[in-house]
């Protein structure tokens, strides 16, 4: 468990299938970030066992209300969605639309980037965002991540659709310059 000003960040609970049904059944939400819309709390709960349950993965709780309103989570070298190394990881978030631009995800964003380059001893992180997602985007310049590359015409078999999309990236020693 991570603690930060206004946040927990835990592993994902059966118990949590109904409050994950809640935000991720949006259309807003999965889809822009690459993953279906969640049709049934089932659903959802196959979600938590089979995604969810990886490890370095967690809801993102309100202290306030104790209540798990998204989700962030670091994939380490061959579980990231890039080719990446072994000491590197890729960062990946998503929260509900009432929480949108209250800087909840930014804050849990920092909190896993000093996990993964502290704790884990990570040499860089990585993140990525599709066309469109201007949200995500944003939430990775204000954490420090910089433009590295785009990949067009990308087939993402989660939503049997083709993409584009922007890869950045932050380094240790770019996150450690970012602290000072």
């Amino acid at each position: 468990m991570i603690e930060t000003e206004r946040l927990i960040l835990r592993p994902w609970k059966d118990e949590d299938a109904e409050s994950l049904y809640k935000y991720a059944s949006d259309p807003k939400v999965g889809p822009i970030a690459g993953w279906p819309t969640h049709t049934s709390i089932e659903d959802s709960a196959g979600v938590i066992k089979g995604v969810l349950s990886d490890p370095e993965t967690y809801a993102v709780v309100l202290k306030e209300t104790n209540e798990p309103v998204g989700s962030i989570g670091l994939m380490i070298g061959e579980k990231s969605n890039f080719d990446i190394e072994e000491d590197e990881g890729e960062i990946g978030y998503w929260i509900g639309v009432p929480y949108w631009g209250m800087g909840l995800i930014p804050e849990a964003v920092r909190e896993l980037l000093r996990r993964g380059f502290e704790d884990l001893n990570l040499k860089t992180i990585w993140c990525g965002y599709f066309d469109g997602n201007d949200k995500s985007r944003r939430v990775q310049e204000k954490c420090g991540f910089t433009y590295h590359h785009t990949e067009k015409d990308k087939v993402w078999l989660l939503m049997n659709d083709i993409r584009t999309e922007h890869v950045t990236r932050i380094t240790k020693e770019e996150w450690k310059n970012t602290k000072k």
